[in-house]
């Protein structure tokens, strides 16, 4: 009898670990202490993950197979995977482990010790649930001076014929980025979410996890993520056919109280196996060809699946175990208290954490260019930034979490995934969102009291890293208006960052 391990995050008939699975197979699915402690995630998140699991496994019965499921509250649950596995070796005859590779390093690296611990032979099988394998990602990158994202999605395109005519992109350019960053106008109307109904297993896991994970971050209701295939496909389908058209866009707004905007909220349902990157790409292509999406919307769609996520995994991979520790910037600085409470006058950060804390989501300029610039002119550990995006979101496993925080957020790899670090002044969240009109600071005041902190916490910024960017080709208009910069102006910019973070610490401390 084999024995096959199936992930939280694979929740797929077509994983690998299932593809040849006969009757006879005994197909182990478990909650488990260390996967939903190892950091305090989310509780809506842990919610959708062991409800997902819970109906995969049904799933699973309903076609005949043979599942061992192991609930979070079982006496006789031991915690942990591997302990879990050799639970049922002791029981069964098994001749083998089969598992598809999890999405995080430190896992792996775990099982690939499993072999000598159990006495019996684990195959671990490539997930291939993505469109481009670790080994062609890491062909692509051998020899290049810059791993841009931008060459990768290319190729990618190419290779998959995606938005593709005889003689290039259809409409003649690869990126129609510069189309998408429309300001948000007064009385913009935004459809509702996708709401799924909460079933009896949604409900005991609910009750479950509000009874041993009460000191987690986050709200379980309202829940209404998709936990079935069959309702993470009428997800996708409600994005097409209502957010679609206008997610070009605005795909860069953000709008008090709005937390779900044009966006497609499916990233979630793509981490863990529910849908595939393929059937999404070719859902939206179909709708640019019939019709109902402009060309902007869909090329923008398309570059977050078969460009960035495709290519921040290839990267995880690639320069794992080291690139989670690079801190090339220095920063040290503890992640404040608000992060956790929303506690803040700032009103761009109150209303993001706030959603955070509310959805287990935020939408990506939401996540880049508020809450992570702010981390990021701040001067904030990378290690405590990671592990609260990688708590924080339904979607986030340390493959796409680690290279979007340490890479794109806080340029602490230096340069390898990011042109230039995205830090940006009060000005940029001004003009994207409302956020300012409700906020005590002033996005147009540049120093003092009144002033908008991410003003001179900008400028603070690229005066204490200047030994590092100043290189930058990209960072010389920014480093042309340091050097106008008069010394007074200068103390002004070191006196209000030295006050506020005083401020902070003073509060923090009661």
């Amino acid at each position: 009898m084999k024995l096959r391990l199936i992930l939280g995050d694979q929740l797929s008939l077509s994983v690998a670990s299932l593809t040849d699975a006969t009757k006879e197979d005994l197909i182990l699915m478990c909650e488990v202490r260390q996967e939903a402690t190892y950091v305090k995630h989310h509780k809506k998140k842990i919610v959708f993950l062991f409800s997902g699991m819970r109906h995969f496994a049904q799933t699973l019965v309903s076609q005949g197979f043979n599942v061992h499921y192991v609930a979070y509250d079982d006496p006789k649950n031991t915690g942990s995977l591997r302990d879990e596995v050799a639970r049922l070796t002791d029981v069964y005859d098994i001749s083998e482990v089969i598992v598809t590779a999890p999405g995080e390093y430190r896992l792996l690296a775990e099982m690939k010790q499993w072999s000598d611990a159990l006495s019996l032979p684990v195959t671990i099988r490539p997930d291939d649930r993505f469109l481009c394998t670790t080994d062609k990602f890491a062909a692509w990158a051998k020899d290049r001076k810059q791993l841009r994202m931008e060459h990768f999605y290319r190729e990618m395109r190419r290779k998959h014929a995606v938005l593709m005519s005889d003689d290039g992109p259809i409409g003649g350019k690869w990126n129609y980025d510069a189309d998408n960053r429309k300001s948000p106008p007064q009385n913009l109307k935004v459809p509702d979410p996708f709401q799924a109904d909460v079933d009896d297993i949604t409900q005991d896991v609910i009750a479950l996890v509000a009874e041993h994970f009460p000191d987690h971050f986050g709200d379980i209701y309202p829940f209404h993520f998709a936990v079935t295939r069959g309702a993470a496909l009428q997800a996708l389908d409600m994005f097409v056919d209502e957010r679609l058209r206008l997610f070009g866009d605005y795909q860069d707004a953000m709008v008090q109280d709005e937390p779900w905007m044009f966006h497609s909220h499916i990233g979630l349902y793509l981490n863990c196996g529910f849908l595939t990157p393929l059937e999404c790409i070719t859902r939206a292509e179909a709708a640019f060809h019939d019709g109902s999406a402009p060309l902007n919307a869909v090329e923008g769609f398309v570059r977050q699946i078969l460009g960035w996520r495709e290519y921040v995994r290839g990267i995880y991979w690639l320069k794992m175990p080291n690139y989670k520790s690079m801190n090339v910037l220095e920063a040290k600085r503890p992640l404040p208290e608000f992060y956790w409470t929303a506690d803040t006058q700032m009103n761009c950060m109150r209303q993001c954490i706030t959603e955070t804390k509310q959805n287990a989501y935020a939408h990506h300029i939401q996540r880049l260019m508020v809450l992570g610039n702010f981390a990021l002119i701040a001067g904030l550990a990378p290690a405590q930034v990671n592990d609260w995006y990688l708590l924080v979101y339904a979607d986030a496993y340390e493959w796409v979490e680690l290279p979007n925080v340490s890479g794109m957020i806080l340029f602490a790899d230096g340069g390898l995934l990011a042109s230039k670090p995205y830090a940006a002044s009060g000005a940029y969240i001004h003009k994207m969102s409302n956020y300012c009109e409700s906020c005590r600071y002033n996005p147009s005041v540049k120093n003092g009291p009144k002033a908008c902190p991410f003003n001179y916490l900008y400028w603070d910024f690229i005066d204490r890293n200047a030994a590092k960017l100043r290189g930058n080709p990209r960072m010389g208009f920014a480093y042309k208006g340091l050097d106008r910069m008069t010394d007074e102006k200068r103390s002004a910019i070191r006196a209000d960052t030295e006050r506020f973070f005083n401020e902070i610490e003073a509060y923090e401390k009661g």
